[in-house]
């Protein structure tokens, strides 16, 4: 099963909330409208509010608040993405400049904050308090995850456990919130709605691991980013984490100078080291192992075979197969 079935199967669903989220982006601000167009509109796969309907749809959901929270989701993870690049410095997200290199910093800052309050807005609008819980919780959490990781910058000896730590909070967070609240809106029970939670942060963990592996096996023009760019910003992501645990004395060396010091230059030498290592296949086994884990939550539950059940396993899969 394909990414593309798994798009087949929430097509109908995923029209209405596109249509609402160009909806609820409205804002009599002019720059408002023009900052949050460009980045929503600028592709990404929307794996957050795609997992969000096929676990609610998995789980028997008959309802529309579905839409709702998909759109709520998509738009705290912009702005996350919003306010990454002013923090990372970016120029480049999924192959066009990124918001804050066309508008400034200070733009794409105050429109990231703007989103944050739309999803809010929102998701009041559902009227549910386990909902409102499970994101405000999730938002919180995400922004721990990006001072963690700020704090990391320039570590070399950040260890695995550390790095799992942050992409936990970072990136799974949300993964985990966007399951979770499609087992609230079915009104599962407690067993149910944990086995979700868990499928989404293992998803969530093995996608972002794979993330840092292409940042050093991917093509820039496929990823949609500058490769290197974690190493220029000093992240010790896993391959570096890896290649320094179980690389030559000379490739851990080369990998330690370069995180410590932020070296973009360097790039093609640490690429080199990470290579001849074995460490982009050990971060790979790493993903495929989280992947395992998701699929095991889901499978445990025993639903029912359906589109969506398949779907969610398909996304396991896509998770640590892609090439960007």
């Amino acid at each position: 099963m394909s990414i593309e079935f798994v798009k087949s199967v929430i097509a109908a669903d995923m029209q209405a909330v596109d249509q609402l989220i160009r909806e609820r982006l409205y804002s009599e601000v002019a720059l408002v409208r023009q900052v949050a167009e460009y980045i929503v509109s600028s592709g990404g796969k929307r794996l957050r509010p795609v997992l969000v309907l096929l676990s609610a749809g998995a789980l028997g959901y008959q309802g529309r608040h579905h839409h709702e929270l998909a759109a709520v989701v998509e738009f705290i993870h912009t702005a996350t993405l919003l306010h990454d690049d002013v923090v990372d410095e970016s120029s480049l997200r999924r192959g066009r400049d990124t918001a804050n290199a066309l508008f400034g910093n200070a733009a794409s800052v105050l429109v990231g904050d703007f989103l944050y309050s739309r999803a809010f807005q929102m998701m009041v609008g559902c009227d549910d308090m386990r909902v409102m819980r499970v994101l405000a919780d999730a938002t919180n959490v995400i922004a721990e995850g990006e001072v963690l990781q700020l704090m990391n910058i320039g570590d070399a000896d950040l260890d695995e456990a550390g790095y799992l730590k942050v992409i936990r909070y970072k990136t799974a967070k949300l993964f985990e919130a966007a399951a979770r609240l499609g087992a609230l809106l079915a009104g599962s029970d407690s067993a149910t709605e944990a086995a979700m939670a868990r499928f989404g942060m293992h998803l969530g963990t093995a996608f972002q691991i794979v993330d840092d592996v292409l940042d050093y096996s991917g093509d820039s023009g496929e990823i949609g980013k500058n490769l290197g760019d974690d190493l220029a910003e000093g992240k010790c992501t896993l391959p570096l984490i890896y290649t320094m645990r179980d690389g030559s004395p000379e490739a851990a060396a080369t990998v330690r100078h370069a995180v410590v010091n932020g070296r973009r230059d360097a790039f093609e030498t640490v690429l080199e080291a990470v290579r001849g290592s074995g460490a982009l296949d050990a971060a790979l086994k790493a993903a495929r192992a989280e992947a395992r884990l998701a699929e095991s939550a889901l499978l445990e539950l025993g639903l029912p075979p359906s589109d969506p059940q398949r779907a969610l396993l398909a996304l396991a899969h896509f998770a640590v197969e892609r090439s960007s």
